[in-house]
């Protein structure tokens, strides 16, 4: 079968579309508030929303196997890859360790940080409380947290203004650029466990482009996600 896009929403209400697809490996775009793949609650999640629908959509009698390769925080909306054989599964989880899978975020942060840096922090997590800490200096327990970032353009909002940042991670802690951001004093519009209440409903932080060569042909794939025309991104209209 040769690859296809898809624009149609799979599933009324959640949002969930598949970008690019063939025998082998899927891309979709998660839409804020769906979880990567199901937990305790009954949250719809991709996992579930994907097999759902290509078992309806190709007539499949069995159970439907789709490779979870990785996550993206319930609240942060983006483009995920997903395989749809186990060997390339294991091809593509090599790329991420060996990190040959291009990954690129985008985030609304208060305040006007430099034009372009790195944050190189260390990151405490508390699993229990689904959380982390924030050190600059290592402690007990600790895992180094390294990201670089571009400030696209700037604009006044409230009392401290706003910027367009896009980041590459150097590292893949849990919460890393909402944490690190905050520790620096831009926190991420929305982000009420690291940053301040605030009249935004989502985190204002998307994965928008994705990268990997795919796992059968060897050929470079790079997806990525317009700037939305909602709100909070188009405070810079």
């Amino acid at each position: 079968m040769d690859p296809f896009l898809m624009d149609g929403e799979l599933c009324p209400g959640y949002g969930v579309r598949i970008v690019f697809e063939d025998n082998h490996v899927l891309v979709a775009f998660k839409p804020a508030g769906v979880l990567s793949q199901a937990d305790s609650s009954d949250a719809p999640d991709m996992l579930t929303i994907l097999k759902d629908f290509i078992k309806v959509r190709d007539n499949k009698p069995g159970n439907v196997w789709l490779g979870l390769l990785h996550r993206l925080d319930r609240p942060v909306a983006g483009i995920m890859i997903f395989a749809k054989t186990s060997k390339c599964a294991s091809r593509i989880s090599e790329q991420i360790r060996q990190r040959k899978v291009v990954k690129r975020y985008r985030a609304l942060v208060y305040g006007v940080p430099d034009k372009e840096g790195e944050y190189e922090n260390f990151i405490l997590k508390d699993s229990a409380a689904n959380t982390v800490r924030v050190f600059d200096r290592e402690v007990t327990g600790s895992k180094k947290a390294k990201l670089r970032y571009r400030s696209v353009m700037s604009s006044s909002y409230e009392d401290s203004g706003i910027t367009l940042v896009e980041v590459e991670l150097e590292t893949g802690r849990s919460h890393q650029i909402r944490a690190q951001f905050a520790h620096a004093g831009h926190p991420l519009l929305g982000d009420r466990r690291y940053g301040r209440e605030d009249r935004v409903k989502d985190i204002a932080l998307q994965s928008f482009v994705i990268g990997f060569f795919h796992p059968v042909s060897g050929e470079y794939l790079e997806f990525d996600l317009p700037l939305p025309e909602s709100s909070p991104w188009n405070l810079f209209d």
